[in-house]
This record gives structure tokens, C-alpha cells and sequence, in this order.
């Protein structure tokens, strides 16, 4: 693993009374007992460190020595340094129990915590994260939940509070049935299962149909979340690089030479690039995965916040093989916190997902569901959308003149008609990492646009959410982004500041 990418997450604080060797020292402590250090890694050489750091190599190798002498680590002459194999255990920190001798394979590298840190990051005027897919708060339709529970629990059996199906609650599943009719797509509610986020459908979905070996197809750049989960299960990455069309003859290799066991796509609002799949590349993808029997896992989670135009129908209204899984989530159009998705595919494959999930969870929360269902009932979200729709494309064009503003010679991007992105281009040799690095001294973050690759690449690119902040802050942020870009195309670096921030990687 490349421990460097571990401390892309920590700043020093020079206001601190602890020396800056002591701070760098306990944060590598910090990454041991978190286990994102694990035993046996090798650490950054002292010179790397230092730059890592914005520090003298003096004060890395002061680092390095208290946590030798403290037993964390332990320096190999001609090889390096290395994390002690039994650190977090000589530490007192833990019981007698080796628990990282007992944990199965670690996920694959660093990149492996990034959705956690996500959603942890503090919001706050210090710290302006660009970072986290997640609406506003303050757009979060709470009255509305609040008045419709106020109106309705009193009417709700109290067997509703036990043990449901596992498939969901069952008048969710026909509110579904009727919230994708009016997307255009006919299912019935067998064909319809509920899960804790569309994160979770996905790592269901892993978990009943993939093998250690077997191959999937993923666009490049795609969600970090699926690249995850997908090499969770031990799948084969084969890629297919976003541009103004798929390449299908490419894809058609893949099926002719892989076998891969499924396609998974996001055409409509790409995560991260906000590109929407056309009508004749939907209507050409679905003929060659007919011919080819290939599944195509959809995932449509920023499909309905679109800015103008609707956008073309689903590739699961569209569907006339049988071979599209439909994945969709409410977290992006409602809130995060209801841990609602779900999703449409044949009634066999719901079956095996139901009997997955008694694995993990017997069912989803059932006062969630059964929200969710009073919400979808009341026909509430048709002006809730139009509502969102209208302040996102605000916050989108804000953003947008913004970065035109303070960084239009360091950056290119294109404008999406929906959604919650801006996939940015750096102009120039800055690296986006290190542009993260310089950025978050100036408390703004984002994430750097290799983490959407399997492969290293995305060295130039980077993800921006607009959708988080109000106007004023999205505007400081790209500020403090345009400065902090004029800055390193001029090859001079910002000094520590004592911004409260949490960076996302």
C-alpha cells in the first residue's frame, strides 16, 4: 500500500503548543490503532514525509525516532520503515487478543475509508468540504415527515412495529411500484426490495452475484462506492472510459473475451463527470446486452434532479430482455438519514437478494419505510422536487461563475444539466493531490479525481458537490480553491494556517 495517502487527511497546527514532530508522531499512532497503518507497512522515507508535511526533514526524523523508541515502528537499514508488527498490541491499547492477526484480508488500499470520511467531514465556515455528495439540511423536507408522523401514528398497527418481510414493507413496495410507474417503468412488488441505501443494494447485489475472479464492466471514471464493493468481492475491474459516447465495440471485446458478469452504469447525471447517457446510446447499449445476455446494473440515483430538460428514460423503462437492475436511493432527492433505497429486477433475483440480506439484517427499518410510504402517498415529493431542482441549478451556476471567476485560467469543466457535480480539469502541472494538500490549508476540500479510477490515472481532474452549501459559501470556497491554484501554477506553496478542517481522503 502507498502509506502516503494516509496523511492526505491531517494538518499540523502550529498554533499547538505540542512540538510539530510530537502532532506528526500521534497521527501516525492514530493510523496504526486505526488500522489504517496495518502491521508490517512501510511508512513514507524521511524526505517524503517532510514534504507531506510542509515540514523541515529535521522534524520528520524526529518523528520517526520517538515512535521507534516508542515501539510503533521499526527502521530497516537498506529497506525502510516499517510499522512494528506488534505495535498496537505492545501499546497497552488494546487486550491480550492479537485482533489484527484475526481480521480477514483489509480492504485494498487507503482509498478504502474515503466514504466513510465523507460523510464524517464537519461542515462548518472553516471548513468549506466540496467534498460529500449530500444536499443542503437546510432543504431536507423535516416539517413534512414531521406533520405526516404526527398525523399517522396513531393509525399504524402495532404489528407494523414487529418483524416485516424481508423484502419491505409491503405498502412501500406498492408506493414504489407506483413512483416507478411515472418514471415510465412497469414493475409489480415482487419485483421490488428495500435496503438501508442504494450502498447497501449494491454490496447485496456483490455479495449474491460475483465470485473471487469473476469480471465486472464499469465506466472510468465511475462511484467510489461501487468500485469498492466490487473489489470487496474480489471482482476483476475491466473499464470503460467516459467520453461523449461508450464505446460499445470495446464493451463487445469485453463480452466476447471476459464473459463479465455484469455491466454496472450510471447514465443519467454520471457520478462523478454529470454526464446523461443519449437516447441512441441507451437504445444501442440495450441491443448489444440483449445479444450478449449482459446484465446492466442502473444506477439511477441523481436521475430525477434534473435542471431543465427531462432527461431520457431509464435504461430500466427501456428494458426488453429482462436483463436491467434498476438501483435507486432517496438520499439524494430527500435525505441521507432516512437510509432508504431500493430496487427493480426479476422476481428470482429479488428472492436471492432477500435470502442474502437474512444474513446481515432481517430488514430494513421499518419506521423509515413506512415514512417513506405516508411521504410517496401524500404526493408531497412531485413539488419537494421542483423546490430542490430550482436551488440546485442556482447553487450550480453560482459555483460555476465563481471558479470562472477565481480560477478560470487554472480550470476547465463542463456544466451539467443536473445533479450534484462539477468535474473540474487542472490546466497546468498541478497534480490534484497536491492540490488537496495546499487546499485544505486553506480549510476547503474536495476529492481528487484518481479515487474514481481502478487504474492511476485522474492525476488532473477533481470532484466539486454544489449542492451542500449556500450561496456565499460556495463562492469563498472557490476563492479560496482559485487562490490556492494561482498559487502552485506560480510554484509557491501557502503557509500553515490553524483552519479546524477535516479533509475527506
Amino acid at each position: 500500500m502507498d502509506a502516503s495517502n494516509c496523511f492526505a487527511d491531517v494538518k499540523l497546527d502550529p498554533c499547538s503548543r505540542k512540538p510539530l514532530y510530537r502532532q506528526i508522531a500521534d497521527m501516525v499512532i492514530q493510523k496504526i490503532l486505526h488500522h489504517v497503518l496495518p502491521p508490517g507497512a512501510k511508512l513514507p522515507p524521511e524526505r517524503e514525509l517532510a514534504d507531506i508535511f510542509d515540514v523541515s526533514r529535521t522534524t520528520a526524523i524526529n518523528a520517526y525516532r520517538c515512535l521507534e523508541q516508542e515501539g510503533w515502528i521499526k527502521t530497516r537499514v537498506g529497506s525502510g520503515t516499517y510499522v512494528e508488527r506488534h505495535a498496537v498490541a505492545n501499546s497497552g491499547a488494546t487486550s491480550d487478543i492479537p485482533w489484527t492477526e484475526l481480521f480477514a484480508a483489509a480492504p485494498p488500499s487507503a482509498m478504502s475509508t474515503i466514504l466513510r470520511d465523507l460523510v464524517s467531514a464537519r461542515m462548518d465556515r472553516d471548513n468549506i468540504s466540496l467534498a460529500a455528495g449530500m444536499a443542503d439540511p437546510a432543504t431536507f423536507p423535516i416539517e413534512s415527515m414531521k406533520s405526516l408522523m404526527e398525523q399517522h401514528m396513531d393509525q399504524m398497527e402495532r404489528s407494523d412495529f414487529g418483524h416485516i418481510p424481508t423484502e419491505g414493507y409491503e405498502p412501500l413496495r406498492h408506493s414504489l411500484v407506483k413512483h416507478l410507474a411515472e418514471k415510465g417503468i412497469k414493475a409489480t412488488a415482487d419485483q421490488v426490495m428495500t435496503f438501508a441505501g442504494s450502498q447497501n443494494g449494491l454490496y447485496l447485489l456483490a455479495r449474491v452475484m460475483l465470485e473471487p475472479g469473476d469480471y465486472v464492466v464499469v465506466e472510468a471514471p465511475t462511484f467510489i462506492g461501487a468500485i469498492q464493493v466490487f473489489q470487496g468481492a474480489g471482482a476483476r475491474i475491466l473499464t470503460l472510459p467516459v467520453g461523449e459516447v461508450m464505446s460499445l465495440p470495446l464493451l463487445e471485446d469485453y463480452l466476447i473475451r471476459y464473459r463479465p458478469k455484469f455491466l454496472y452504469i450510471n447514465p443519467t447525471f454520471h457520478n462523478p463527470t454529470g454526464r446523461v447517457m443519449t437516447e441512441q446510446e441507451r437504445v444501442d447499449l440495450l441491443e448489444l446486452a440483449a445479444r450478449y445476455r449482459l446484465v446492466i446494473v442502473e444506477d439511477d440515483a441523481y436521475g430525477e434532479l434534473h435542471f431543465g430538460e427531462k432527461p431520457p428514460l431509464s435504461m430500466k423503462a427501456r428494458d426488453g430482455y429482462g436483463g436491467v437492475i434498476y438501483l435507486n436511493t432517496f438520499s439524494k432527492i430527500l435525505f441521507p438519514g432516512l437510509r432508504m433505497g431500493y430496487v427493480a429486477a426479476a422476481p428470482t433475483l429479488i428472492s436471492r437478494l432477500a435470502l442474502e440480506k437474512q444474513y446481515i439484517d432481517l430488514h430494513t427499518s421499518n419506521v423509515s419505510q413506512w415514512l417513506l410510504h405516508l411521504y410517496l402517498e401524500s404526493d408531497e415529493l412531485p413539488s419537494h422536487l421542483v423546490k430542490v431542482r430550482k436551488e440546485y441549478k442556482h447553487r450550480r451556476d453560482v459555483m460555476a461563475k465563481a471558479l470562472r471567476r477565481y480560477a478560470g485560467e487554472q480550470l476547465t469543466f463542463h456544466v451539467p444539466d443536473g445533479g450534484f457535480y462539477l468535474w473540474c480539469q487542472i490546466e497546468g502541472d498541478v497534480h490534484s493531490r497536491d492540490l488537496l494538500h495546499e487546499a485544505i490549508k486553506s480549510g476547503v476540500s474536495f476529492v481528487p479525481g484518481g479515487v474514481f479510477y481502478t487504474t492511476p490515472v485522474g492525476e488532473k481532474e477533481f470532484r466539486l458537490c454544489f449542492t451542500t452549501h449556500p450561496e456565499e459559501v460556495l463562492q469563498e470556497g472557490a476563492r479560496r480553491l482559485g487562490d490556492t491554484l494561482r498559487r502552485m501554477a506560480s510554484g509557491k506553496r501557502s503557509s500553515l494556517h490553524s483552519f479546524s478542517v477535516h479533509p475527506i481522503i
